[in-house]
């Protein structure tokens, strides 16, 4: 076990939103000598940070730096967890991506490693490529084919750190699709949600992809959601409980486009109004029907804890964070409850 109260954690990509969400779960917990790094750039995820508690925030960039030259001026670290990267599907530009997710990622594992720091870090489920079938975080790794730089980024570190033999002491986490609090400043990265939740704003209506597929009708093409708050649960208990290698983290269950964004129009206590529109032509070779994670080793690694009802995370997200334009508080209940569900 690697107890979190022990020594300062290392959290890079601190402001976004699983890092700000797992920043929160452990002030939930009394912990608070943490070391937030990230890049604020121009954009408002410092917003994130405000209301939480932490030792010391750190400009990513200075981080490499200071690790080189200065380790000791990062207080005594006992547990990094790096969540830090560009996450967007959409980049185009590789050689930042390769420099910014793969370089960055080998540095910061290597320094951990060589003084015994307890390493957990964010794969991706886009490393599965376009597979829908057996997402098994036991998979082969030279059998997968990611379909963009993001993925092939997140992945070549994955295949670097099996090769170098690091997964009998590291965690890579496979983070499926996660929606919730702190996520408006990914903009078109944002989930459907809060997409959503913005064209019913704008126009009271949701616009969802036709399928192209006969045994999908509209609206029933499948993925793995997973409510943020319990994304940074699993994470959490992925670096106390020692867990190594990869490990999916998912709900474990897919659930259609249409069970998504019913829930949204249930919070809003409005008529559901739903359009169906036809694919883009780019996307509909790349566009996966059915995405499922299997978490048989999250389970196995001692992660007992009830995952939140779709439903019910959809609502949290909305009436408590989307409609009052709110984020994330040390105060704020830990797991999503409807009024018929809480206790």
């Amino acid at each position: 076990m690697n107890d979190l109260h022990n020594g300062r954690i290392l959290l890079t990509g601190g402001a976004g939103l699983i890092g700000s969400t797992v920043l929160w779960a452990l002030n939930r917990r009394g912990i608070d000598d943490v070391l937030v790094v990230d890049r604020l750039d121009e954009s408002e995820k410092w917003k994130h940070l405000v209301p939480l508690r932490f030792a010391d925030y750190l400009d990513a960039d200075d981080l490499t730096e200071s690790i080189e030259c200065d380790p000791d001026s990062l207080g005594p670290i006992r547990t990094v967890i790096h969540l830090g990267a560009c996450s967007s599907t959409t980049e185009c530009d590789a050689d930042f991506l390769m420099r910014n997710n793969y370089e960055y990622t080998k540095r910061l594992a290597r320094w951990s490693l060589e003084r015994e720091i307890r390493f957990v870090y964010a794969s991706s489920a886009a490393t599965y490529g376009a597979l829908e079938e057996c997402l098994d975080d036991e998979a082969p790794l030279p059998s997968l084919r990611p379909m963009n730089a993001y993925a092939y980024s997140k992945h070549l570190f994955d295949c670097y750190a099996q090769r170098q033999g690091w997964f009998e002491q590291i965690c890579g986490i496979k983070y499926f699709n996660i929606f919730g609090p702190n996520e408006e400043h990914k903009g078109e990265m944002r989930s459907v949600v809060a997409k959503a939740f913005e064209q019913i704003r704008q126009g009271g209506v949701i616009r969802l992809f036709k399928s192209d597929r006969a045994e999908y009708a509209d609206g029933e093409q499948r993925r793995d959601f997973l409510y943020v708050k319990d994304a940074a649960e699993m994470t959490l208990h992925l670096a106390e409980s020692g867990s190594v290698g990869l490990v999916n983290v998912g709900a474990g269950k897919a659930q259609t486009w249409l069970d998504l964004v019913r829930p949204i129009f249930a919070a809003l206590e409005i008529p559901e109004r739903i359009e169906f529109i036809p694919m883009p032509e780019h996307l509909r070779a790349k566009y996966q029907y059915y995405t499922c994670a299997r978490i048989d080793r999250l389970r196995a690694s001692g992660y007992n804890a009830e995952i939140s009802p779709l439903a019910d995370a959809v609502g949290d997200y909305v009436r408590n964070y989307l409609v009052p334009g709110r984020v994330l508080e040390p105060t704020d209940a830990p797991y999503a409850r409807t009024a018929t569900t809480a206790a």
